[in-house]
């Protein structure tokens, strides 16, 4: 079971639990990154699926925002972000820890969603508060980038119905080189849940 109270039956939503359409990661920026909150992210490690609730995000709204990537233009690292939408952009960071992005947006706009937390649900047993040691709970990494999320055995799915939830807006981590987007409240998590990396 989950720590929140509106799943009642984590065990019959994996039944039955849907992937998120390609549709869904083609739209505007932000309200994909409120969407993706309560939804599970799924990958089938050796057999098995890790699935974790997604709690916590960021949005880069594009080459113009400063804390993006992609505002250095189309490169080896960040074409992914320039790509179609519903793939995964996974990098690494400070040569040790992975970092998975959901792209947004039509092709060519550079736009991306950072997991940041998760709620542990299935075959998790490491700390998820944060997105390196998520991405290192989930066994996400460089061989991932560019990923589908629709493939079999990466997804994200979607969120239980009658979800409850309420969300919590702030400024992004990290991310004071970026002058007045540093301020932005580009971040997104659920009130009150106890998965979050950083209140």
């Amino acid at each position: 079971m989950t720590a929140d109270s509106d799943i009642a039956d984590a065990g019959e939503y994996m039944r039955r639990m849907q992937k998120l359409p390609a549709n869904f990661y083609a739209r505007d920026t932000v309200a994909v990154a409120e969407d993706l909150l309560g939804a599970w992210l799924v990958h089938r490690v050796d057999g098995l699926d890790r699935i974790g609730r997604i709690v916590e995000v960021e949005a880069y709204l594009g080459a113009h925002d400063l804390a993006a990537h992609s505002s250095k233009g189309i490169t080896r690292r960040t074409r992914i972000m320039y790509g179609p939408p519903g793939h995964a952009y996974v990098y690494l960071i400070y040569g040790i820890h992975y970092c998975m992005n959901v792209v947004t947006e039509p092709e060519g706009h550079g736009s991306a969603v950072l997991v940041r937390a998760l709620e542990p649900i299935r075959n998790l047993t490491a700390n998820t508060r944060g997105p390196g040691l998520l991405c290192k709970a989930m066994g996400i990494d460089s061989r991932l980038n560019g990923k589908n999320l629709l493939s079999d055995d990466f997804y994200i799915a979607a969120p239980p119905p009658d979800r409850h939830i309420a969300i919590v807006r702030r400024p992004r981590i990290g991310v004071g080189y970026a002058g007045e987007w540093a301020a932005k409240p580009l971040r997104f998590y659920i009130e009150g849940n106890d998965f979050i990396s950083k209140k």
